[in-house]
Parts: C-alpha cells; sequence; structure tokens
C-alpha cells in the first residue's frame, strides 16, 4: 500500500490519500470529519485500499489552513483534491461521507458533478448551523461555497442535554438529546429551503442508515433523499440495517487497528441501542460495509 499527505498550504487540501499496490481506475474521496476525529478518516481511506480501491480522506477541520471545528468549512477543499484523483489516473470517482460528512459529499457532487458514485452513510438531508464549540453556535452555516454560507437549519442545542437519554413519545423509544435537537430542526421552514439536491449530483447514490440511529433521525433523511431521486425519475439504493444505530459503514482495518476494536464496547456506553442489541449492530457494520464495497466496484 502506498501512502502520501496534502496540506492545505500546498495543495490547497488537507488530505490522506492511501492506494492499493495494484492499482485499478477506482478512488474515493472519503468524509468523515476532522483531523482529531473519533473513526479518522485516513483509517477509513486505508480501509478502501485494502479492498482495491484508493482512498483520498479530505479533512474538513482542526488543521492548518481549515477551520479550528465544523464551521465555515469551504466546499472547495473538494476541487484540488478531485482534481489530484484525474492527475494520478483514476478515472471512476466517488465520494464516501459518514454523518456530518454526508452534507460535504452531498454537497461537493453536486457542485463539481465529477463523481460517479456516491454514498452517504448516517446521512441528514440539510446542511446545518456551524459551531463555535460544543455548546455555541456561530449563526452561519457549516458549509460555504465561494465563500458564502450555503442555505442552513439553525439548531438549538440548549433545549435537550445532548448525551442525555429522553423517551420520544412520537417514536417511543429512548434517545439523546441531540436527536430531538436535530427532529426539532428539521420542522423548522428554513429546511424545506436548506434541503439538498441528490438528483442534481448525476450520480449513482447509495444511502446507508440504521432504523435506530440516536445521534439524529438517519432513517427520516435517508428517505427525504430517496424520495428526491425518485420524484426527478432517477433511482437510488437504499439500505435501512435493522437494530443498527449511528454507527455503520466501512471501518478502520481490524489487523492495524487492534485498539479501535477493543474500545468497541465502549461505544455502548455512549449508543445504548449498541450495548442493548450489540450482535445486530456488529452485523450491520459487517453488511453494511460489504454493500458499499459492491456498490463502488
Amino acid at each position: 500500500m502506498r501512502y502520501a499527505d496534502y496540506t492545505v498550504r500546498r495543495d490547497g487540501f488537507c488530505g490522506h490519500l492511501a492506494e492499493p499496490e495494484e492499482r485499478g481506475d477506482r478512488a474515493v474521496i472519503v468524509v468523515m470529519g476532522g483531523e482529531q476525529s473519533l473513526l479518522p478518516g485516513r483509517k477509513i481511506a486505508e480501509a478502501f485500499a485494502h479492498h482495491g480501491i484508493a482512498g483520498l480522506a479530505v479533512s474538513l477541520f482542526g488543521a492548518e489552513g481549515l477551520p479550528a471545528g465544523p464551521d465555515r468549512v469551504p466546499l472547495e477543499l473538494f476541487e484540488p483534491a478531485a482534481a489530484l484523483l484525474d492527475r494520478l489516473g483514476y478515472a471512476r470517482k466517488a465520494i464516501y461521507g459518514m454523518s456530518m460528512g454526508s452534507v460535504f459529499a452531498l454537497t461537493a457532487a453536486c457542485r463539481y458533478r465529477c463523481f460517479d458514485k456516491v454514498v452517504l452513510v448516517s446521512p441528514t438531508h440539510v446542511p446545518f448551523e456551524g459551531s463555535v464549540d460544543k455548546k455555541r453556535m456561530s449563526g452561519h452555516s457549516v458549509v460555504t461555497a465561494d465563500g458564502r454560507d450555503v442555505p442552513f437549519v439553525p439548531l438549538e442545542l440548549g433545549r435537550y442535554k445532548a448525551s442525555r437519554y429522553y423517551t420520544d413519545p412520537e417514536t417511543g423509544r429512548r434517545v439523546m438529546g441531540m436527536w430531538l435537537s436535530y427532529r426539532d430542526a428539521y420542522r423548522l421552514p428554513e429546511s424545506m429551503s436548506a434541503c439538498l439536491r441528490p438528483e442534481e449530483a448525476g450520480a449513482e447514490l447509495l444511502l446507508v442508515c440504521g432504523d435506530r440511529d440516536e445521534a439524529w433521525p438517519s432513517s427520516y433523511s435517508v428517505e427525504v433523499l430517496h424520495e428526491r431521486m425518485a420524484a426527478a425519475g432517477k433511482q437510488a439504493r437504499k439500505l435501512v440495517c435493522p437494530g443498527a444505530g449511528h454507527l455503520l459503514g466501512v471501518m478502520p482495518l481490524r489487523e492495524k487497528n487492534a485498539w479501535l476494536y477493543r474500545a468497541i464496547p465502549l461505544i455502548g456506553l455512549m449508543y445504548r441501542n449498541f450495548r442493548d442489541d450489540r450482535s445486530a449492530c456488529l452485523a450491520a457494520l459487517e453488511t453494511s460495509q460489504r454493500e458499499i464495497l459492491a456498490f463502488l466496484r
């Protein structure tokens, strides 16, 4: 496997490339979050390379030349990243976004229209307000294009404690406070104009979520995005994993990241469905990774 690192100052984006020894024509841009994310994008890129698909992780924040946190991240980071893959000879390019990374993956796909496949895992169908820190919102979009805010939905985090569990009377299940905050935001009038438009990407689309996501209502977003594609006369595949929560998709290589897999039981301390139905969650991880790799190949 071959590796290379990229910086905003030199290359126009902060990223990490992992290429298989036997290079094919398929590459995927991986969008996970910041440089210090729990699941680093570089580890996911490496996992793709292990399966024969070059992976280029593009960081959104937390590095020199990038915002300190998820606030006003410039979409223009993806243009030089895609151009790099072109120069390297990858004729078939995909983009993969997990959680908040789904906003950037889909928005970039619609703006640049250079990807033939888009994978969104535990997605949201709207960009949200950026955050200054864990408690304060910025009043601006999490993503910008040409220096201007992309339409976004404001987020009120003060009503609920983000990591506390509440019983939601509408769904009849226990969800985190952040789930309720995001659900309330989806109902704001701004959500109509801020809704992402997957039909404009000109790409095949795979939507992946669990039906018991406790972090935000990703299954609702999957339905919204799927319906938009259908209304435009375009097809999108969706994979809804029963019993699964927010954590899905391609995972770091087990043999190189034993520490991460030893820590998996600790996820149950944060996401209760992982603790309550660990077998379903682990099965969903395997299924979602297998289906994503098959879709990209």
